[in-house]
């Protein structure tokens, strides 16, 4: 391999002689050398571009594999020049590094990215007009397809409010907003957060729940022992005095009225006992059409019309949504006994989230302020109610991490909407 100062020098030496004999030529009209001369000088000029073409080329197939983000290629000398072979070095070792520092690079992105995929709090980069241009996976299903955050969360982020009221899927939802403003290469970047409050306040209020009926359970309990107690030992003795007419029969009227309150105290405590005690879910596959087809042997009133699309499935405790949709459809069609042309809509369809179960009736209605305590454990507006129905299918749906909710109108029916995670394993 030749050097390239040696060739350098020797083109430039040789340029400058053949233009001095062709010039000298010319002067003496020689004008064979003086064209012999001028050819070998274009020639000497060609072979040195060539030289330097060989050193741009070498260049320019770095700067392509920098611009192909391809760092994999190293820098080979066109000439053997020990200032030529560093050059190449310094090239490499730059090329490497760039690689590597890329590789560290990616790992980073992807550890991140990871890692946001993994929490349950939305997190979303955006422009200044709330496109988005990257999202982890909790926040697609409240973007989906569009890329573009709500009007609601943009409202609320310029007026720098805390949390923005949205409705995705005819349901209503609070999301808790966080952001900070970032500059990146002269551009304004929002970096959003967005927090489901409605479903940890679901969370929250069950434990609560649970709590408060532990220590209900315990206290009443502890009063009924001794009731239980007194009633069999006053029953003993007035067995055993048989001959008292008159103190017999008021000690057995008091015993009746203490054993008939002591089973209604049970009955309400076992009705406490029953929303502390629902077993984990055993999730399996149900088809949908399946599951109505039960629902419609249970209840085979004309009353009830169920509509699902065929092969759709979800996952879920059988046993589990079979209790809801019994209270779920006896309390429709208890809405529905003074309504003409009364008609229960019971109906299937797949969702962003997952599956979506409608329950839905033109029954008599509710008060807004009826709809609210609803899922209340307890409250109830029917006289022999226990108020425990909606409140156990509301923690049945909360175990298989999905959420329920209530649009009612007094006079137009209710509508109860179930959305179950198609893959709604415990978190």
């Amino acid at each position: 391999m030749k050097r390239y100062l040696f060739c350098l020098t020797t083109h430039i030496a040789g340029i400058v002689l053949l233009t001095a004999c062709a010039l000298l030529a010319f002067l003496h009209e020689m004008w064979f050398c003086s064209i012999t001369a001028v050819l070998l000088t274009v020639g000497t000029s060609f072979s040195l571009y060539r030289i330097q073409m060989r050193q741009t080329s070498m260049i320019q197939r770095i700067v392509e594999c920098m611009k192909r983000n391809d760092f994999s290629q190293t820098a080979s000398p066109s000439f053997s020049d020990r200032a030529m072979q560093e050059l190449t070095n310094d090239l490499s070792e730059v090329l490497k590094g760039i690689r590597n520092r890329m590789l560290d690079e990616e790992v980073k992105l992807q550890y991140y990215e990871n890692l946001l995929d993994k929490v349950d709090t939305a997190v979303i980069v955006t422009d200044h007009q709330g496109r988005a241009e990257w999202m982890n996976k909790a926040a697609r299903p409240l973007l989906g397809e569009h890329k573009q955050l709500p009007g609601q969360v943009l409202e609320a982020l310029r007026k720098k409010q805390q949390v923005a009221h949205l409705t995705i899927q005819d349901l209503p939802m609070d999301l808790a907003i966080a952001s900070s403003v970032i500059h990146l290469q002269g551009r304004e970047r929002w970096i959003i957060s967005l927090k489901n409050i409605h479903s940890a306040l679901e969370h929250t209020e069950m434990e609560a729940w649970q709590k408060l009926i532990r220590v209900l359970t315990h206290e009443i309990m502890n009063s009924i022992t001794p009731i239980i107690s007194l009633a069999e030992t006053l029953s003993e003795r007035s067995r055993e005095n048989p001959h008292d007419e008159r103190t017999r029969t008021h000690i057995q009227k008091g015993l009746e009225v203490i054993h008939r309150r002591s089973k209604g105290l049970l009955e309400f405590v076992e009705n406490y006992r029953k929303l502390t005690r629902i077993a984990p879910p055993v999730r399996e596959q149900i088809s949908v059409q399946a599951f109505f087809d039960d629902l419609r042997r249970l209840y085979p009133s004309p009353l009830f019309h169920f509509t699902a699309p065929s092969g759709l499935t979800f996952l879920a405790d059988r046993i589990q949504m079979e209790q809801i949709f019994i209270n779920l459809l006896k309390n429709a069609s208890e809405a529905c006994i003074h309504t003409p042309d009364a008609s229960v809509e019971i109906s299937a369809q797949p969702v962003r989230e997952g599956i979506s179960l409608v329950v839905s009736d033109n029954g008599e209605g509710m008060l807004p302020e009826v709809t609210e305590r609803i899922f209340v454990p307890f409250f109830t507006t029917k006289p022999s109610g226990s108020g425990i129905g909606l409140s156990l299918c509301k923690q049945i749906i909360t175990l298989h991490n999905g959420r329920i909710q209530v649009q009612s109108q007094p006079g137009k029916g209710s509508k109860f909407t179930i959305i179950l995670p198609q893959n709604n394993l415990p978190s």
